[in-house]
């Protein structure tokens, strides 16, 4: 890639942080970008002509419909009533019209099973369709080494063969595949109190908790922190499960521009000056919803300069490490590592374990006081099934190796020559 096919970022914000911020991201050719929207205005222009042939059977229609059973219900019902009585649509034709007319015509380039560990090479399933798409039909050959570009195992943990399946398989064997209750109840394992020191150790905070999922790690301990008369200062690309733990919360929610600090710091002024709508009180809590990496755009957050603006109007921070815990810094502990800042600095450490540790589930690190408070006060931990022993296993010992602490220097050599690769 040429130098002028490159948009480069160096910013300072007010003198919050000395250092410049570098960032290079890859421009869109002008003709690429003119192509894709003219092919978007294309087969949306065909997209409502085959509706229009859809409606009156001069096509056949393959989307969801309404059961005939459910118009035969409705017309008995009508008898007994003076007006015509019809189910509720269940299916809304214009919201899926995406999928019917778009999606479709590619629909084969996702969601391919895969019948193989997924390392840079995986195995498929071969599929053919003779519906366009609508259905497929499995011819039960298997399609070799195929290259995988959309795979989270970022360091190659999730294998079958090596230290981790090795450890997950003796304690499959001790502990069995699941617990089959909550952590509350008798779902609570010497393994997890283990996992969560070791993560805490890791993250350089003094106590984390883990879920089963990492989306509801976010979406069930967000509404467990704020509630309705706080205010959640949210990056306009932060992920769904961000998006929907705040609009389950009940706290209002106020959209700053993706990594800008100027925008970041005006609603921040206006949360301090106007206080809520209508009367004027001071908000209970702001919160600050941000990620480490953006997994859409490969963008940083600019944590040092939101780290100051939060010290500054007396807000708390709740940052997402999903994509960055792991593989970023220098010794893959994530955004603040990669800073060189205190863990102290963000009050709400989340991550989860589904990348760069091969295996499944969530945590949040910070104080002991707010991993007290959540341990009987979130959703995920009150009425979730525990992690698997397993995972479990598999997590602690991707963990030690990236920390050093498995008796190799594999996990140093990996950052060293990281580092260097950077360079």
């Amino acid at each position: 890639m040429n130098n002028s096919e490159k948009i480069h970022h160096v910013t300072q914000n007010g003198g919050l942080y000395k250092r410049p911020f570098n960032e290079g991201f890859e421009e869109t050719p002008m003709l690429v970008a003119v192509l894709t929207y003219v092919g978007y205005g294309v087969l949306t222009l065909f997209g409502y002509l085959r509706d229009f042939l859809r409606h009156w059977r001069i096509e056949k229609c393959h989307h969801a419909t309404e059961r005939e059973e459910q118009k035969e219900l409705s017309l008995i019902y009508s008898i007994f009533t003076i007006f015509w009585q019809d189910f509720v649509s269940l299916y809304q034709d214009f919201e899926n019209f995406y999928t019917r007319n778009l999606y479709m015509r590619i629909r084969d380039n996702w969601n391919r099973p895969i019948c193989s560990v997924p390392g840079a090479r995986v195995d498929i399933m071969e599929r053919q369709s003779h519906d366009y798409n609508w259905s497929f039909k499995y011819t039960g050959n298997v399609i070799k080494d195929v290259i995988n570009m959309g795979s989270y195992n970022y360091l190659g943990f999730a294998r079958n063969t090596g230290p981790c399946q090795e450890a997950a398989a003796k304690v499959l064997e001790e502990y069995g595949v699941g617990v089959c209750s909550t952590r509350q109840e008798i779902g609570n394992l010497d393994k997890h109190e283990e996992l969560e020191k070791l993560v805490a150790s890791f993250l350089g905070v003094e106590a984390a908790m883990t879920y089963g999922m990492g989306f509801a790690t976010n979406s069930m301990n967000i509404p467990a922190l704020v509630s309705k008369g706080c205010l959640i200062l949210s990056d306009e690309l932060n992920h769904a499960s961000l998006v929907l733990g705040a609009r389950l919360s009940g706290a209002t929610i106020r959209v700053f521009k993706h990594n800008n600090m100027q925008s970041l710091e005006k609603l921040l002024k206006d949360a301090i000056v106007y206080g809520q709508p209508r009367t004027r009180r001071p908000w209970k809590k702001i919160l600050i919803l941000v990620e480490g990496i953006y997994s859409m755009e490969g963008s940083i957050v600019r944590l040092p300069e939101v780290i100051a603006l939060k010290k500054k109007y007396k807000a708390y921070l709740y940052l997402d490490e999903a994509h960055s815990i792991g593989a970023l810094g220098p010794t893959g502990r994530g955004v603040v590592d990669y800073f060189g800042l205190d863990p102290e600095d963000v009050d709400i450490m989340m991550g989860t374990f589904t990348k760069s540790f091969g295996a499944s589930g969530g945590y949040i690190g910070g104080k002991k006081e707010l991993i007290n408070y959540l341990r009987t006060h979130s959703h995920s931990a009150v009425y979730a099934t525990s992690l698997s022993p397993p995972v479990v296993e598999q997590i602690i010992t991707s963990m030690k190796c990236i920390m050093g602490q498995d008796g190799t220097t594999l996990g140093k050599s990996f950052f060293s020559w990281k580092i260097s690769w950077a360079q």
